[in-house]
């Protein structure tokens, strides 16, 4: 294999960078091309492509977002537009290529290699950690400290004026962002799309710790679940203590990626294009066990992510 591309895809997340750092300066090692492809698969189409050495990822593993930008691309979700992708990978001489994102990346990846045979790896970042076969996603880590340090702050007021907080974080579909913040952060409840809750049980939590003298209550809510806004008024009413809500929003995806996702994305980076010089195709990197692992792309995204139950068990225990 003489030239790989690496394109970034959906939205980002910190650690990108070092994942792209990793990839192009692996590459170069080996002796091969690397070709970045700008704004996703929206690039590739529009054929956003330019040769990348070691200079292009100096001074990038400390910065968060991804340098290559990312887009959404409704005309690469048709065979056709796909079919136009391939023939652009052709027109440069990628003849593998890297993906770094979610789900719906790794899908428009699978597709490329069943419809046109075009070699490809992808990467797992993305915040939310919901990916099944990976313990951890890129820039997963770093969100979570940024939660953290927003509910730190939250504390010092809310203690202050004796409320409830509800934080608003990123998970549609998985919970772990609220529910890794929840445990770390001491929350009184946690609210996942993975758990069934009760409206009545949490009011009461709430009123029967204000009873034991607490004067601070704070709950993790992931976005999938509902609003914060409409569920801090509904407390409000039913227990008569103030609640106030906080949607931390796209901060979350924001910030320099802490050590542990700077070192997993260097890890995946390297082992993504080690398998393409391998021959490799149709593959996700992940980490299992502290292990850098690689599994078939389409076993992947059909595997179920579930919920860490253990720890949401823990949590709650904790909570009183």
């Amino acid at each position: 294999m003489k030239t790989i591309g690496v394109l970034t895809s959906g939205g980002d997340a910190p650690g990108m960078n070092a994942a792209i750092r990793a990839v192009v300066r692996t590459g170069i090692d080996k002796g091969i091309k690397v070709m970045g492809i700008q704004r996703g698969y929206n690039g590739l189409l529009n054929g956003e492509i330019f040769e990348m050495n070691r200079t292009s990822v100096s001074d990038i593993i400390q910065r968060g977002g991804t340098i290559l930008r990312t887009a959404r691309s409704d005309e690469f979700k048709t065979v056709e537009g796909r079919k136009k992708a391939y023939n652009v990978l052709k027109v440069f001489g990628i003849e593998g290529l890297i993906v770094i994102g979610g789900d719906g990346s790794f899908t428009g990846a699978q597709k490329l290699s069943d419809e046109f045979d075009v070699k490809t790896i992808g990467i797992p970042g993305t915040i939310d950690n919901d990916l099944a076969y990976t313990d951890y996603t890129i820039g997963f880590d770093t969100a979570l400290n940024t939660v953290l340090d927003a509910i730190n702050k939250l504390r010092d007021t809310s203690t202050s004026h004796e409320r409830v907080s509800i934080v608003e974080v990123m998970g549609r579909r998985c919970g772990d962002i609220a529910l890794f913040t929840g445990l770390a952060g001491g929350a009184e409840y946690i609210i996942i799309p993975e758990r069934e809750y009760n409206f009545d049980n949490l009011c009461r939590t709430i009123i029967e710790g204000k009873v034991r003298g607490k004067v601070h209550n704070l709950i993790l809510l992931a976005e999938g679940v509902g609003g914060a806004e409409d569920m801090a008024k509904k407390i409000e009413e039913v227990t008569g203590i103030q609640t106030r809500a906080t949607v931390l929003g796209h901060i979350q995806r924001g910030g320099s990626p802490t050590a542990f996702d700077r070192i997993l994305a260097s890890r995946l980076g390297a082992r993504a294009v080690e398998l393409l010089v391998e021959g490799k195709s149709k593959r996700v990197v992940g980490i299992k066990d502290n292990k850098v692992i690689d599994v078939d792309i389409t076993e992947a995204l059909n595997m179920k992510k579930e919920s860490n139950d253990n720890l949401y068990d823990l949590a709650q225990i904790l909570s009183y």
